[in-house]
């Protein structure tokens, strides 16, 4: 299983070791995201940052969707199909499914490993991005509705 992370608030007033986590995670600025495997390492850090972040299960069409239209090669060159299956040896879908299994970090392919999104579509839910997803805001774990979060974004 993968997460998706999105940063949602910015840089003001950041204490130094969340910063620090949030520069480890490659979320450096508001709206990009990161794809990483479930451990408990990287747990701990969202947990550390889960005031900054949004974070959830993506799944196999999302991630699709978001390597074909978010995803970018060294010199912010577009990516498609055939150009995946040229510099990794593979389709898409096959990689697409090595990535959610942990089996390749999205940082091992020729894809840059930062997804850099716009603000969502109709914006943030009810309550703004200072309050939890469970009572309502944009920040911490929502599961599986971080894939429409996502389809707002890209």
């Amino acid at each position: 299983m993968a997460y998706a992370v999105v940063r949602v608030r910015g840089r003001i007033k950041v204490r130094g070791d969340i910063e620090d986590t949030l520069k480890m995670l490659r979320l450096h600025k508001t709206n990009h995201c990161v794809v990483i495997p479930e451990t408990d390492t990287y747990k701990g850090m969202l947990e550390k940052v889960k005031d900054y972040i949004t974070w959830g299960e993506i799944d196999k069409e999302t991630l699709k969707k978001l390597i074909l239209k978010r995803g970018r090669l060294k010199g912010d060159k577009r990516v498609d199909e055939e150009k995946i299956k040229e510099l990794t040896g593979m389709e898409l879908d096959e990689l697409v499914e090595k990535i959610i299994k942990g089996e390749i970090k999205l940082k091992e392919t020729p894809l840059k490993p930062v997804f850099r999104l716009h603000p969502p579509r109709k914006g943030w839910e009810r309550k703004g991005i200072k309050k939890h997803f469970n009572i309502g805001g944009a920040l911490g774990y929502r599961g599986e509705k971080i894939n429409e979060l996502l389809e707002k974004m890209m």
